[in-house]
Formats: C-alpha cells, structure tokens, sequence
C-alpha cells in the first residue's frame, strides 16, 4: 500500500477528510521549502503538493505563476526538488508528498530516469498539469513500476466518459478542478462541486481531492463536506509573497491558515 493509499485509508477510518496544500519549491529561496513542509505536517496537513518550478506555467494565475519566478530567480531546478524530498523523508517518513508541475522539466530528465530517482528520494506521487491520459500510456507503467501514483486533474467540463478514460490512468487521487479557469480563481459554488463529484463517483473508486478557491476554513470544510480532500494553494502562496523579506513570518502565517483550517474541516 502507498504511503498515498495508507494516508486516505487511516483518514477515512477516522471520519476526517485530507488537507493538501501546495506550495512552490524554493519559494521565495530554497531554505525556505524545507523548514515550511515540516510546518505543514504540524499545523495538520496530509499530504503535500509541491510544485515544480517551471516558466512557462499555463494552468496557473498570477500567484502561483510570480511564485515559479522567485523560485527560478534562485536557479532551482527538478533535481533540487527531489533533493528537498530526500531531506523531508530524513524526518518524516510517513506524509505522502506529491510534485506538482509541467511535462517539461519530466521530458528533459527523461521519464525512466526521473521515475528512478523520484522513488529513491521519496516521492509518492506526480500530478503533471499538461499531461493528458491519451499520451501517458507509456508513463504511468514507467511510475508505476517505481511505486509513484499518477495523478490525474479533472475539470467542471470533464464528461462522465472522459472521467472514466482519465481515473482508469489514475491511482493515489484525482484532482477535481472546482472551477473553470487557473488557479487563484474565485466564486466557488459548493453545490456545482458536490453534483459533480456525484458524477465522479459513478466512474472512479478512487478518493477525490478538490481544489481552486478555497481561501479559509469556512470554504474548507464546506468542500470537505462533499470531497475525500481538500487542496489549497493560492492563499498560502499569497503569505510568502506579502512576507517574502520575512521568511519566518510567511511561515508562521501559512501555518497559522493551515492550522485553521485543520480545525474547521475537523468540526
């Protein structure tokens, strides 16, 4: 069982739903990524998304896009994301953590080569934004042989059909995009998300994670009410660029938010 799959399954026995926030690797600096993640893992997350740098980051807003900038700024490249994973697992051994990124930076290190070393740093599971089922065919086995979970996204216009193609691919999770547009967006309507995950759940056994406008523990628990976990970038990544002179005040914030919404999700 993957650390993913152990994760969702102690939560589900609990009657809790997953916290998942994502942050940039080596936002604002790469000192930083390490010491938040353990933060994370405090204030009461489940797993964690960590998100490659990349420039060229098309699915997301202007957030998470200065995010990958800060981070490119300071030359942070994949392997030095798998190296800050091979750091977290010195401590913890047991939160899932989950890269999140573009084709790329995958393609360039080549895809048998990252899965390898992925494992071997700890990586449980990879979300690539701009890779659709269609052309992974040839990669999930690649991931799967190594342990890594491919993690799928689907969105408000996925048909049931397509849903079915894509969570078929997919193991660990899938990543319900609750609304249309990039991430940052607002206007999230609880009642749209539950019907679709209605429709979800017709074709895939698997736990749903929802994210894109969740901002604080009312839109948390709310999601949580209706979703297996609940994904939250934005807001966090928001603190490290009004913080960004201040690191410690950034991680004390995003702690803070991540704390908060621990406790609302739990209620």
């Amino acid at each position: 069982m993957s650390r993913i799959e152990a994760r969702f399954s102690a939560l589900q026995a609990a009657g809790r739903k997953a916290l998942i926030p994502y942050i940039t690797a080596g936002d604002p600096t790469p000192a930083v990524t390490l010491p938040l993640m353990h933060d994370l893992v405090s204030a009461g997350a489940d797993v964690i998304e960590l998100g490659i740098p990349f420039s060229d980051p098309m699915a997301d807003g202007p957030v998470i896009q200065l995010a990958m900038e800060r981070a490119l700024e300071h030359h942070v490249s994949l392997s030095q994301v798998l190296e800050m994973v091979r750091e977290f697992r010195t401590r913890d051994n047991e939160t899932p953590v989950v890269l999140m990124g573009y084709l790329n930076p995958v393609e360039k290190m080549g895809y048998e080569q990252f899965a390898k070393a992925a494992a071997e740093a700890g990586v449980d599971g990879v979300l690539t934004v701009d890779l659709p089922p269609e052309e992974a065919t040839d990669v999930v086995p690649l991931f799967k042989a190594q342990g890594l979970d491919t993690i799928f996204l689907l969105a408000p216009t996925t048909t049931a059909e397509r849903a079915r193609l894509i969570c078929e691919q997919a193991s660990g999770y899938v990543y319900y995009v609750s609304l249309k547009g990039v991430t940052g967006s607002s206007a999230l309507d609880v009642t749209d998300v539950a019907n679709k995950l209605d429709m979800l759940r017709t074709v895939t056994d698997l736990p749903i994670g929802v994210g894109f406008g969740i901002r604080d523990g009312a839109s948390a628990a709310a999601v949580a009410e209706v979703a297996d976990g609940v994904v939250v970038g934005s807001v966090l990544v928001n603190q490290i660029a009004a913080n960004a002179s201040n690191p410690d005040q950034a991680r004390a914030a995003i702690a803070a938010i991540v704390a908060e919404m621990r406790s609302s999700m739990d209620r």
